[in-house]
């Protein structure tokens, strides 16, 4: 198969589930927007993350966000510290909503494919990934254990979590580092 029969599968395949994203009450935009606060950390769910992450005009995010809120599928709270700010978050309605996310299909399918297939898989798409990120000289939104900023086991005697953000000072749990960042900096 060539490079270019490769490009039009993987463009076949995000037109298939664009368009079961229109056929929902959601459009793409809001799926997205849903899918980014579900995985992102606690240093990243503001509009302005969100609007780099999805490299989207702000009027474009906060018309997303406006039509989120009003379904009942977001909630916006000012941010402690920072009076500009808010917090993001998704509502029980939000996270139940990304159950029937169109991508969880496509997702079942890449986990039915198995373990060698999935691993080629990842490799390969997040090569592909960080390629177009670095040539458009994009935010990488990582994880933490990929950051230069995260030490694991940096705080083992706090309570709020055993990892430690060089970045913003602040404790990490487990669950936290798996987290998408808009901070993020690649190791």
């Amino acid at each position: 198969m060539s490079t270019d029969d490769m490009v039009i599968l993987l463009e076949r395949l995000s037109r298939l589930v664009r368009a079961q994203e229109h056929a929902s009450d959601l459009n793409p935009a809001q799926w997205e927007a849903l899918r980014y606060l579900s995985r992102c950390n606690r240093f990243s769910n503001a509009p302005a993350f969100l609007t780099r992450y999805l490299s989207a005009t702000k009027g474009t995010i906060s018309q997303t966000l406006i039509a989120l809120e009003r379904k009942g599928l977001l909630s916006k709270a000012p941010r402690p510290g920072q009076a500009r700010s808010v917090v993001l978050a998704l509502t029980a309605e939000g996270e139940a909503k990304l159950r029937d996310d169109p991508w969880q299909q496509v997702s079942s399918m890449i986990e039915a494919s198995g373990p060698k297939t999935r691993k080629k898989l990842a490799s390969g798409s997040q090569k592909l990934v960080n390629k177009i990120i670095k040539s458009r000289g994009l935010p990488s939104f990582g994880s933490c254990d990929t950051c230069r900023y995260f030490r694991e086991g940096g705080a083992p005697d706090n309570v709020k979590g055993k990892h430690w953000c060089l970045l913003f000072e602040q404790p990490i749990t487990k669950t936290e580092a798996a987290k998408i960042c808009a901070s993020h900096d690649t190791a």
